[in-house]
């Protein structure tokens, strides 16, 4: 039993081979999310957006008939691409590290926050 009710040094050894482990499972998961590429599109489907797991744009493509219905409509459907293409991504870095974790709950900040 250990004293002043902590842990046993076993308990502790297992516990920094468990956050050592996660941590060079969070390094491949880096990489990982690094080379994924996820897509979002406006409702309309005319533009579409994609990003790295880690939200980094990585291109855009705009159908040509978006761009005769105006600035307006192609800065609309841009946004609406992007803001899907970002809740894909978060959505599934929030999944990979879940896995990643086993489901524990981390609280880490921007990937538990909800909007």
């Amino acid at each position: 039993m250990a004293a002043f009710g902590l842990p046993n040094f076993g308990q502790l050894t297992e516990a920094f081979r468990k956050a050592q482990q996660i941590q060079q499972d969070a390094q491949k998961l880096q990489e990982e999310l690094e080379t994924l590429e996820i897509d979002g599109s406006s409702q309309n489907g005319k533009a579409v957006v994609w990003l790295t797991g880690n939200q980094e744009p990585i291109r855009i493509k705009i159908e040509q008939s978006l761009l005769s219905e105006g600035q307006s409509a192609v800065e609309d459907a841009v946004l609406e691409a992007f803001k899907t293409a970002y809740e894909n991504s978060t959505s599934t870095m929030k999944e990979k590290m879940e896995e990643l974790t086993g489901g524990l709950n981390l609280n880490l900040p921007g990937i538990n926050d909800e909007n």
